[in-house]
């Protein structure tokens, strides 16, 4: 079992920065792929950015490339998502998920674990 504990989110002026942090529980951390979803209101959940096991391999939407960037620290049981030049579009809910999968998956499905989720808001 693992919990996750969102952090780091809130309101910010399109253009801005902001950093969500992840904690989680447990030994067993740096056995799963994290990744980082977000849930806009009547919108589905959709995939932001993920890391594997040991931090080498990234994988990010596209509506996001070049903006966020994910990151762990196995050590101390987080992930992180360093979120810049921020719009008005970037405006959800955003959920840290683990899951045991070998690979990066872009699907909620292949996660087994989620936070609550933090809001960040943009403004124009």
């Amino acid at each position: 079992q693992v919990q996750l504990v969102e952090s780091g989110g809130g309101l910010v002026q399109a253009g801005g920065s902001l950093r969500l942090s992840c904690a989680a529980s447990g030994r067993t951390f740096s056995n799963h792929v994290m990744g980082w979803f977000r849930q806009a209101p009547g919108k589905e959940r959709e995939f932001v950015a993920g890391i594997s096991r040991n931090g080498g391999t990234t994988r990010y939407a596209d509506s996001v490339k070049g903006r966020f960037t994910i990151s762990r620290d196995n050590a101390a049981n987080t992930v992180y998502l360093q979120m810049n030049i921020l719009k008005p579009e970037d405006t959800a809910v955003y959920l840290c998920a683990a899951g045991f999968a070998l690979w990066i998956s872009t699907f909620p499905k292949d996660y087994n674990f989620w936070g609550q989720g933090t809001q960040v808001t943009v403004s124009s």
